[in-house]
């Protein structure tokens, strides 16, 4: 075995990658103590070092992968992931950049590429975008439709909630997200507008409980694809694994016929 291939076994180790995941926990944990000056006076040298330490880690875990898989690093996304959110942390503490140091926590994120199951949760997500489009543009056009409508009917009276589009489809996304919609909005409306009901009622049926759930639809579906497709991989795997061994089990029963029938011959001389 190769020095690289040596090093890349190292680092995708159960147990190193295991000792990589508690290290962003902790170093999660940490990154929200500091924000308390109780907890940081008197402690910032033990919080700095334990940060440089993690920091140390995972730069030498990067620079590990980057040597054993050579360019072959830059070719998986989650590589690259992992490369721009340790980089971030290795910006300096001051200077005009300074102010990007908070973006540390954004080690965090680590997270889901060194967590199998949280990798396939993101790819499917990810799969998911295209049809997620499609629903965006679909809620995005009863939105702007909605917001005309509702302009043009309480505008005039209501001129804070519904005085133009804009700021109808920022009262018609707080109704649809249910957040104080009845005693908030529409019941103040309905005063003056005894059928508006008959306006934000349907509204609320698309949006909050059709549109959205077209969303977990798409979701779930890129999720179940997601995992057929790995049951896929596993079972070609397994498949190709069972020819090669039965190509080898072929060629011992071969060999065994050759050496009875040597054998044979041998006994009969």
């Amino acid at each position: 075995m190769s020095v690289r291939n040596r090093v890349t076994a190292f680092i995708e180790n159960a147990k190193i990658q295991f000792f990589i995941i508690t290290l962003i926990v902790l170093n999660a944990i940490t990154l929200g103590l500091e924000t308390s000056p109780v907890i940081m006076e008197g402690r910032e040298h033990l919080f700095h070092a334990f940060d440089a330490f993690v920091l140390c880690v995972f730069v030498a875990e990067i620079a590990a992968k980057m040597f054993g898989r050579g360019l072959g690093f830059f070719k998986d996304g989650w590589n690259i992931f992992d490369l721009i959110v340790v980089g971030i942390a290795l910006l300096p503490a001051s200077g005009p950049l300074a102010v990007l140091r908070a973006l540390r926590v954004l080690r965090v994120l680590r997270l889901m590429s060194v967590v199998p199951q949280m990798r396939v949760v993101i790819q499917a997500l990810i799969t998911a975008v295209p049809g997620m489009l499609s629903i965006v543009g679909l809620i995005a056009l009863i939105f702007y439709v909605s917001a005309v409508l509702a302009t043009n009917f309480y505008g005039a009276a209501f001129d804070e909630w519904f005085g133009s589009v804009g700021a109808s489809m920022y009262s018609l996304f707080q109704i649809m997200t249910l957040e104080s919609w009845s005693m908030g909005i529409v019941r103040p409306v309905m005063k003056e507008f005894p059928l508006a009901w008959a306006f934000f009622v349907p509204f609320i049926l698309v949006t909050s409980f059709a549109v959205i759930n077209l969303f977990i639809g798409v979701i779930v579906d890129a999720m179940q694809t997601q995992h057929r497709e790995e049951a896929e991989e596993i079972e070609d795997h397994v498949e190709s694994e069972t020819a090669i061994l039965r190509g080898e089990i072929a060629g011992l029963r071969d060999e065994i016929a050759g050496l009875r029938a040597v054998l044979q011959k041998v006994d009969a001389d």
